[in-house]
């Protein structure tokens, strides 16, 4: 059986972040996604808004580094509950249990992509590399042969004849 959810969305509200009387970190939080389709009456995209938990580090990180309005995107699991409501009558309520979550959008204050930095871990999706600058290329000019540091022992081979394989 297989029960899995990857959901990506904006955070309706700030999450918030509780302690069972354990210890244990808990972040409720709910996001909203786009359907994928519009509406033929009004031309506009439906929404869903997803109750998620995050339990422990994940918790904390996500109420640590996410606010309303940032972009996320979760993976997890589907739960349902039954609960009685103030009237008595029976209810279900469906959570996504999120096990990882990742920045989807840019850094706030508009600084673009990158990861995060707190207490020594790095964070791009959760405990992502660090991303690094590309190296800069220049176009060789035309005749120039084009060499990508050393070869090992090897030598390169010139086996251009300038007929194509195709």
């Amino acid at each position: 059986m297989l029960n899995r959810i990857i959901l990506m969305g904006r955070l309706v509200a700030d999450p918030e972040l509780r302690q069972t009387p354990n210890g244990i970190s808990v972040a409720t939080f709910r996001i909203a996604v786009d359907r994928n389709y519009q509406s033929k009456n009004s031309n506009e995209r439906q929404t869903d808004f997803i109750s998620c938990v995050a339990w422990r580090q994940t918790g904390e990180f996500i109420s640590r580094y996410f606010a309303k309005g940032r972009m996320i995107a979760v993976e997890g699991s589907l739960q349902t509950r039954s609960y009685e409501d103030k009237t008595g009558a029976k209810r279900t309520a469906y959570d996504v249990v999120v096990d990882q979550a990742y920045f989807a959008d840019s850094r706030p204050g508009g600084a673009q992509g990158g990861n995060y930095q707190a207490e020594g871990n790095s964070y791009g999706g959760y405990g992502a590399a660090p991303q690094q600058s590309a190296p800069r290329f220049e176009e060789p000019q035309r005749g120039q042969s084009l060499s990508v540091g050393s070869f090992g022992g090897f030598e390169e081979l010139d086996t251009d004849d300038g007929d194509l394989p195709f």
